[in-house]
């Protein structure tokens, strides 16, 4: 098995490894998985034994035991791990402050999750969805002053509009708060809309980018190619996981792993790392893990990867979609020459 390398995340020189376990499953009341304490330190060993540091959890996952069981199996390393867990999905859907991310719920969920995690500080705290009834000045100037207090070390965007980033990384500098390291977004070879708007904010202004469901939810697997097994997955919400684009990328990145000798999930992953993401990987058997952490080892040719672009490019929505019509206008006959 390769060891890890690692990258620092954003504009921090917090270093951490090219691969973010993700124990979304780690408990006995997750819907499908229900990864229980044993199978939990199996798949962790196997992690650090490749030189893994970095695991992203949340406080609502499997109703906080995930953050409990991670609590207990890092608890002879901790120092040694860079823990990031998230905050503002409703812990208690009958409690009006128990979800969003303000104040309140800021403080009473960061103070729960320490004591699951057996920690007394966060080093990567995730805003977990974008609330759109909270002002950004409070947010960031709440959690700075937690900053501030050393509970946690950094912070980050999940699941949040490109232009909400940007404005509050902009208000928190005005202010000399601390401003977001990373965003973390669903990106994988079927779901690629994020180069719309919000990976280009990230490179412009160097945050780190973390990419859940790398594995487009099995689809890039290739499991569903023969038709089943795909109840599952018909009536989930946004992407069409289930159609004739992302099977044929499924069937390409298939047809790729048989040209190397991979697996067609190793071929996705490569994909994302060669995007300068970090995947964020799950699963529900040790085998998943060992499989994901050999990707690291997967290296895909240009043409792999164009022919890999070439099926899984999203249409660019406005006004980026005029940019390859308009450039002749606004830069002349010689824009072909024109190198930036």
């Amino acid at each position: 098995m390769p060891e890890l390398n690692y990258r620092t995340l954003g504009p921090s020189a917090l270093r951490v490894s090219e691969l973010c376990l993700g124990t979304m499953t780690f408990g006995a009341d997750h819907a499908v998985a229900k990864i229980d304490a044993d199978a939990a330190r199996e798949i962790f060993t196997i992690f650090r034994d490749a030189g893994g540091n970095f695991i992203d959890t949340a406080n609502m996952y499997t109703g906080g035991q995930s953050e409990a069981l991670i609590g207990e199996i890092i608890a002879p390393c901790r120092e040694e791990i860079v823990l990031a867990t998230k905050y503002g999905h409703s812990m208690n859907p009958a409690d009006p402050n128990a979800g969003g991310m303000h104040r309140k719920n800021l403080v009473q969920s960061v103070e729960r999750s320490l004591k699951r995690l057996k920690t007394d500080y966060i080093d990567l705290y995730w805003i977990h969805s974008w609330d759109r009834f909270s002002e950004t000045d409070e947010v960031m100037r709440a959690l700075d002053d937690l900053v501030r207090a050393g509970k946690i070390l950094h912070i980050g965007a999940s699941n949040s509009p490109a232009w909400r980033v940007a404005e509050a990384n902009a208000k928190a500098r005005a202010h000399a708060a601390t401003p977001f390291t990373a965003v973390q977004v669903q990106y994988s070879l079927v779901e690629r809309t994020v180069e719309n708007e919000v990976i280009p904010m990230a490179r412009a202004n160097g945050l780190g980018v973390l990419a859940w469901s790398p594995l487009g939810m099995g689809v890039l697997t290739g499991k569903y190619l023969d038709g089943a097994g795909r109840g599952r997955l018909s009536n989930m919400p946004g992407t069409a996981y289930l159609s004739d684009r992302s099977l044929e990328i499924a069937r390409i990145a298939v047809n790729i792993a048989e040209e190397i000798g991979a697996t067609p999930s190793q071929v996705a992953l490569a994909w994302i790392l060669a995007a300068n993401a970090i995947p964020i990987v799950g699963g529900s058997r040790k085998e998943h893990f060992a499989e994901a952490i050999n990707a690291c080892d997967v290296v895909l040719s240009a043409e792999q990867r164009a022919r890999l672009d070439a099926v899984s490019t999203p249409p660019p929505n406005q006004p980026g979609a005029l940019f390859p019509r308009i450039d002749t206008m606004v830069h002349g006959e010689v824009v072909a020459r024109i190198n930036p």
